[in-house]
């Protein structure tokens, strides 16, 4: 397992503890300790832009995004202190892959994942590679209606999950396809229009498992 997924856990357990002045202060803590990166080749990996950008400091969190307006993509990139930070703002310019990428200080800090939806086992890391995150969905679009707007653009989807509540006005999807190349062109699918609502695509960090049974105490 990468580095950065390390401090995830103790971030989420500590967060609930907090009220909303210290939550706050947390927060623009971390915006300080986070860099914005843009113009990333879609070949280009988390694992790869954490790499370069460990030269700088210790990276606790790398987050890769879909552009619905590039075929490029943008990342979020944080670290343990400021000064890796800063000093990651050098590597503006630096080729990765066949693009120079461009690095700016964060406006917000990086939502963090429930470390117990990430990747378990070499097959589920493998899953990963094959799904991605849709947001923005159309609270009209039915499940068929999104396995077939992404089967028809891009390949066999394998397994699908539609999420939704009667709080948002949209839904969230996580899409496994066949292929790890179907999901690649996926994220080329930013910014279409599924139902009246232009989705975003996005590389997924946890994959599609079978509905929770809880087990049995031994």
């Amino acid at each position: 397992m990468v580095v950065f997924y390390q401090r995830r856990n103790n971030y989420n357990q500590g967060r609930r503890k907090l009220n909303g002045k210290a939550f706050r202060a947390q927060r623009d803590d971390s915006i300080k300790r986070t860099v914005y990166v843009s113009d990333i080749d879609q070949t280009i990996t988390e694992e790869q832009l954490a790499g370069l950008f460990s030269n700088c400091g210790q990276v606790v969190d790398c987050r890769v995004c879909g552009d619905p307006h590039s075929v490029l993509r943008f990342a979020f990139v944080e670290f343990a202190d400021e000064e890796g930070a800063r000093t990651a703002l050098n590597l503006g310019g630096t080729m990765l892959g066949f693009y120079p990428v461009r690095v700016l200080p964060s406006k917000t800090a990086i939502l963090p994942v429930n470390p117990t939806f990430l990747p378990r086992s070499e097959d589920e890391r493998e899953m990963c590679t094959r799904t991605v995150y849709c947001t923005n969905i159309d609270k009209k679009v039915s499940q068929a209606e999104v396995k077939n707007f992404f089967e028809s653009a891009c390949g066999e989807v394998t397994r699908l999950r539609l999420l939704g509540d009667n709080v948002h006005s949209t839904r969230i999807a996580f899409v496994e396809f066949a292929m790890a190349e179907s999901a690649i062109v996926a994220l080329n699918c930013s910014g279409m229009v599924l139902g009246t609502q232009p989705i975003r695509v996005s590389p997924s960090k946890t994959p599609v498992r079978p509905r929770v049974t809880r087990p049995t105490s031994r």
